[in-house]
């Protein structure tokens, strides 16, 4: 995702195939370091990959999309992009980040047909993340926190994207959608 011309010739290759009508940028990492100790270079990885490869992803599709007479893109964000989290600043402002390009995207392509929406998860347990989160110490913490009193699922995250491409839904875009089992909104 952080090499423009191999992103580029992908793109090219599905288009191919036949007509680009969406993308889902979905790539992103974490990496947790108080803010007293990031390191510029550990604050540019995480943006280059959390936000300026979506940036890239997108201007990369866009011609594709255009051919398509338009399309769709659902960028992966986060609700830490609205947080304030000890350890996160890289992780929160990337995914700040992926918010505004959305936005800023979705009104300047609009005219072209391209939609453009951001789906922020809360704590999704995957496979990477599966171990640290049944830790006793963060789990018992999150589980007063979340007020569904659970995880949410990738499934229920993949769900939700894909609702957004089936259509009917013409109308939306600019707008970040958050699934976290209202733990962003929890007091």
């Amino acid at each position: 995702m952080t090499e423009e011309e191999a992103l580029r010739a992908a793109f090219a290759r599905a288009a191919e195939e036949g007509p680009v009508v969406g993308l889902v940028n979905n790539a992103g990492a974490v990496h947790h370091r108080r803010s007293a100790r990031l390191t510029t270079a550990e604050f540019e990885a995480v943006m280059r990959l959390d936000a300026t490869a979506v940036m890239v992803g997108c201007r990369e599709i866009r011609p594709h999309l255009i051919a398509a007479g338009g399309g769709l893109i659902v960028n992966i964000g986060s609700f830490y992009a609205r947080l304030g989290v000890p350890g996160a600043l890289a992780y929160c402002a990337a995914k700040a980040a992926v918010g505004a390009i959305t936005r800023c995207l979705a009104v300047e392509w609009a005219p072209e047909g391209i939609r453009a929406l951001c789906v922020a998860p809360g704590y999704i347990e995957t496979d990477l993340n599966r171990e640290a989160l049944a830790g006793q110490e963060l789990h018992e913490r999150l589980m007063t926190r979340i007020p569904l009193r659970r995880y949410g699922r990738a499934e229920e995250v993949g769900r939700l994207v894909g609702t957004l491409f089936e259509g009917g839904m013409d109308f939306m875009t600019g707008t970040t959608l958050t699934i976290d089992g209202a733990h962003g909104i929890a007091e």
